[in-house]
């Protein structure tokens, strides 16, 4: 994978609308960031080596629904933990969740397969979305991140994330417990 140079501030020339609003949202709540762009990272196994450049661990994130698609979830987790979701439904006390379609995430979050990002919470001003965090996640002083789009990562400090931005959009995360390999 080509994986350009850790740059600190400012944004990728050539980003978009959706990325702008990301960038521009951590400038003004005073968020230092660090990013690095690269060619499209939809997977784990891709962004183990973006991980690398910006030297912060970027989490999986999995966007679900429940069976009638009107309840929304995206979780948070380790990029090295296997997701089952009878790991996280009894804890957010909830029918069973399965992965939701483009549509819905582009709608909620402006971000497309692959691209989906707790930065896409930015855009969801009903709280439609329920945020579920790994407490493993808090352990890192890092957080890496996609800005709604899968062609740059961000690296922020987590504390950020929890006690700047996420109280700034109104979300109050769930936190859960994932194992390390399905019990």
């Amino acid at each position: 994978m080509n994986i350009g140079e850790r740059h600190a501030g400012g944004w990728p020339p050539g980003v978009d609308d959706t990325g702008i609003a990301v960038f521009r949202c951590l400038q003004e709540r005073g968020v230092a960031y660090d990013w690095v762009s690269h060619e499209a990272a939809a997977t784990m196994d891709d962004c183990r080596q973006v991980e690398q450049v910006l030297e912060a661990p970027v989490c999986k994130n999995l966007f679900l629904c429940n069976r009638q698609k009107t309840r929304f979830t995206l979780l948070l987790m380790p990029g090295n933990k296997p997701f089952h979701t009878r790991d996280i439904t009894a804890q957010l006390q909830c029918s069973r969740l399965s992965f939701a379609g483009g549509d819905c995430m582009e709608r909620l979050l402006h971000a497309s397969p692959g691209s989906a990002s707790v930065m896409g919470l930015l855009f969801d001003g009903e709280h439609r979305v329920r945020l579920a965090i790994d407490r493993d996640l808090l352990k890192n002083e890092w957080f890496g991140c996609h800005p709604c789009r899968n062609t740059c990562t961000l690296r922020m400090k987590t504390h950020d994330l929890l006690y700047n931005l996420l109280p700034a959009w109104g979300v109050r995360p769930d936190f859960v417990e994932l194992p390390e390999e399905s019990e």
